[in-house]
């Protein structure tokens, strides 16, 4: 016969037990934020930011977790390898994966690119000498980085990569396509899709892209050319 005192003892121990999980973790989740909401004020808005990345990253998110779903194989790869490896993918998941994780990579990335503009500075080391040697000066590649970003047609993103030859390459992509698409390194993303700024600059995509160059975390774009063409 189980006694008050038993039926104590288990219910005790089962509290100090971790809880069982009713079902794994996802293969991929959404990063934090490396800031506030508001921290690039008053160049990119806080209700965009939350909005961006809270509801249209995370979205990504589930929807790229749920095109692995059915394959395990493929819930082991990281989204950088999904990517590179797009071609050998099976068909049935290939276009899914494309704009999922791409969207998700892309955007992974972008949230690093940023910061305060108080801490926004410039190119430093190797970088800032392949910029002046690649496109002529700072103020040039950033106006070249410009209208390339504004002449994208629809959605899209504007990057700079570095390419197997460790040169540098400022293109375009559609939709959430981007340099690992092309077996490159991204170092910088522009988002041009609407969501990324018609909250505060509705169809003055030119406005916007003037004031995201305030707020381009050029630290941290430094040590990541840094690390990639080592």
């Amino acid at each position: 016969m189980i006694t008050r005192r038993t039926l104590f003892e288990l219910a005790t121990l089962a509290a100090a037990l971790p809880a069982a999980s009713n079902a794994a973790d996802p293969p991929f989740t959404l990063p934090k934020l490396p800031y506030a909401y508001d921290a690039l004020e008053p160049y990119i808005d806080s209700q965009t930011m939350q909005i961006h990345h809270d509801k249209h990253h995370q979205a990504y998110v589930d929807n790229l977790n749920q095109a692995v779903a059915s394959d395990p194989a493929l819930a082991k790869l990281t989204v950088e390898e999904l990517l590179s490896r797009l071609d050998t993918l099976p068909a049935t998941v290939r276009t899914a994966v494309r704009n999922q994780a791409g969207g998700h990579a892309n955007h992974t990335l972008f949230w690093q690119t940023l910061c305060p503009a108080a801490r926004s500075g410039r190119p430093g080391g190797k970088l800032a000498s392949a910029i002046a040697q690649s496109f002529g000066s700072q103020e040039k590649f950033e106006e070249q980085l410009r209208a390339a970003a504004a002449g994208v047609f629809g959605s899209g993103w504007a990057w700079l990569s570095l390419d197997a030859g460790g040169k540098l390459i400022l293109d375009t992509a559609p939709n959430q396509d981007g340099p690992l698409l092309a077996k490159r390194h991204p170092l910088l993303g522009i988002d041009v899709w609407e969501h990324a700024y018609y909250l505060k600059y509705q169809n003055r995509r030119a406005d916007y892209l003037a004031a995201i160059l305030h707020v381009i975390h050029w630290d941290f774009v430094t040590q990541r050319y840094a690390e990639l063409s080592r």
